[in-house]
């Protein structure tokens, strides 16, 4: 197995945030949240980007997801503490933020609840706040199990290790199969409570976000509604709209293009 290596912040009471860093060491520091589900370990194409991108990327696993320490009952804002204590460690003053999927809510708080910290922040197919969300754990745990068995059912029966890209079978790659398990199997705490918390306020008013947002949506998005892209931009001060020919998650170009915007901060 070729994974880079995992890292570890500990807190004092015992939790942990397993990370893995990517990019040049003297590149300008960068926050990384992942979508729900995701997982520290990114794919080989994303990290050739990574490495290009004159940005140090950390990309950590939120409560509940891979190794870091569940922790129930959390809120988006509660983002904003782990990646302090993240940037702390590692004696980044200031960074960036970039949020996919998922991760947008959470990018979004550290940018509103660290405005001292965060220079920029970029969001990709993100979601706007919903009080129609389901809020039942067991429910939404058993829905998401469902969801997971499809997409394990594909990898076994030969499919690539995500649908958005061709390639071999994943089930022949232990790499794609050690971020598949850390995603759907290891992850799922940190699955059901990302959408728990999205179905409670955030805990922060997008209204009153000062660093510069960069918002990007594709075309063909089937998983986020175009809705949801819009009301971003109406609600955060002069959020900048970026729009791509793709699908929920685009391909190493558009990547590389969100990295440039937000090394320009």
């Amino acid at each position: 197995m070729t994974l880079p290596p995992s890292r570890q912040f500990a807190y004092d009471d015992g939790r942990v945030l397993r990370y893995c860093l990517y990019g040049p060491a003297d590149g300008f520091p960068v926050i990384w949240h992942g979508g729900s589900p995701s997982s520290r370990w990114k794919w080989p194409h994303l990290m050739d980007a990574m490495a290009r991108s004159k940005l140090r990327l950390l990309v950590y696993d939120r409560p509940g997801y891979g190794g870091s320490t569940r922790r129930p009952g959390r809120t988006v804002a509660d983002a904003a503490a782990d990646t302090r204590a993240l940037a702390d460690a590692h004696g980044w003053q200031r960074f960036g933020v970039f949020g996919g999927s998922g991760g947008g809510p959470h990018a979004l708080a550290c940018a509103a609840l660290l405005p001292d910290r965060v220079t920029r922040c970029a969001v990709l197919s993100g979601i706007k706040p919903s009080a129609d969300r389901p809020r039942d754990e067991h429910a939404l745990r058993s829905s998401l199990a469902g969801v997971a068995a499809d997409i394990l059912a594909r990898i076994e029966a030969g499919g690539p290790e995500t649908p958005y890209w061709p390639g071999p079978p994943a089930r022949d790659d232990p790499d794609a199969m050690a971020r598949i398990r850390a995603t759907f199997v290891d992850g799922r705490d940190g699955w059901v409570d990302d959408f728990l918390a999205f179905a409670h306020p955030w805990g922060f008013e997008p209204g009153e976000i000062a660093a510069p947002v960069g918002i990007w949506r594709g075309t063909r998005d089937a998983h986020v509604a175009a809705d949801d892209n819009d009301w971003l931009l109406a609600h955060i001060p002069d959020a900048e709209g970026h729009v791509y020919d793709g699908e929920h998650l685009p391909g190493p170009d558009v990547y590389g293009e969100i990295y440039d915007w937000l090394r320009a901060g």
